[in-house]
């Protein structure tokens, strides 16, 4: 099965979990790379940021890993370049070269020297921010949306922060479910 295929159908499978126009993407551009369709370069530090940035959304527990061991930090630039529209690859981009200017003027500090109550608290900011654009696409629904759809398709999502049986055996609708045992990854 190809990546994007692969892709394509978690998008599916997750459903309501990420925003309709993260859903749309997945849908509607699964094509042929196209090299004039991207755009935008992300150096090795902007995929530490996004990394930084999406272990804010789901962070290391007890339980499991968090964004930041599933490689979500490379697969958020991944995803804009390879199957976003470049008008969304804009948005993204200018979100977060936005972002980063607003920890200079609000915090006097780059991002990666932000400490939690500083970057909690910037989260804060771009989901109101998002929030507040009226369904408009933003960069901060862009990164949760890519956030949740890379950890949960990585294999930390589906073997450590969910039940997973590498050999799952015949499909049972009426399988045993215990109270507070984790959700199904397959």
């Amino acid at each position: 099965m190809e990546r994007r295929e692969a892709l394509k159908k978690i998008a599916f499978l997750m459903g309501g979990a990420i925003s309709a126009t993260t859903m749309g993407v997945l849908f509607e551009s699964f094509t042929v790379f196209d090299p004039e369709k991207s755009t935008y370069f992300f150096s090795a530090t902007d995929e530490e940021i996004l990394a930084e940035f999406a272990e804010i959304i789901l962070p290391t527990t007890a339980q499991s890993p968090g964004a930041k061991a599933a490689g979500v930090g490379a697969f958020i630039p991944l995803i804009i370049k390879d199957c976003y529209p470049s008008k969304l690859q804009a948005i993204f981009k200018n979100g977060f070269e936005d972002m980063l200017v607003k920890c200079k003027t609000k915090f006097n500090k780059e991002f990666l020297s932000l400490n939690s109550d500083e970057k909690n608290q910037l989260m804060n900011e771009l989901k109101q921010q998002a929030i507040d654009s009226n369904k408009e696409p933003s960069f901060f629904m862009i990164a949760r949306d890519l956030t949740i759809l890379g950890y949960f398709s990585s294999e930390v999502g589906c073997t450590m922060a969910r039940e997973y049986l590498p050999i799952p055996g015949k499909y049972d609708g009426n399988a045993e479910y215990k109270p507070g045992q984790k959700a199904w990854a397959t």
